[in-house]
C-alpha cells in the first residue's frame, strides 16, 4: 500500500506543479460511491478520471467500469501504473499544449492498460 501511496503523492504533485484541479477521492466510505477513480481531474478543461495502481495491483470489475464509462462519456479515464508514468506525464503535456492529437495518442497506449483487464472480464478470466 505504501508503494501506490508514494506513486499518488508523485502523481499528484506532477498535476498541481502544471496547473490542473485535482480531487483525491475516498471511495467506500458510508456515503461515497465504489469504484470512483483515486483522482478526479480537469486539466485545460479536459476531465481525467485516474485510477491509480502499485505494479502488481488489479483493478476491480466496478473500477474498469467507471473508466470505460469515463471514456465514453468524453473524458479520459486512466488505469495507471508506475512503468507508464513517462507516457501519463507526456499524455498531460500534451493536453496543456492543446496538442489534441498526440494527447489522444498517448491516451490510446494508456487505454490499453484497462482495455487489457475489460477484456478479461468479459471472457471471465478475471
Amino acid at each position: 500500500m505504501a508503494a501506490e501511496k508514494n506513486f499518488e503523492n508523485k502523481v499528484k504533485k506532477f498535476l498541481k506543479d502544471n496547473g490542473c484541479w485535482i480531487l483525491k477521492y475516498w471511495g467506500g466510505a458510508a456515503f461515497t460511491r465504489s469504484g470512483i477513480p483515486d483522482l478526479l481531474v480537469c486539466c485545460k478543461g479536459r476531465f481525467i478520471g485516474v485510477e491509480l495502481k502499485a505494479a502488481k495491483g488489479r483493478p476491480s470489475d466496478l473500477q474498469i467500469y467507471n473508466l470505460k464509462e469515463i471514456d465514453r462519456s468524453g473524458g479520459y479515464g486512466v488505469l495507471l501504473y508506475p512503468d507508464h508514468w513517462e507516457l501519463f506525464q507526456n499524455f498531460i503535456l500534451c493536453i496543456l499544449a492543446g496538442d489534441i492529437v498526440n494527447a489522444g495518442y498517448n491516451y490510446d497506449t494508456l487505454k490499453s492498460r484497462w482495455k487489457h483487464f475489460d477484456d478479461k472480464i468479459r471472457k471471465g478470466d478475471f
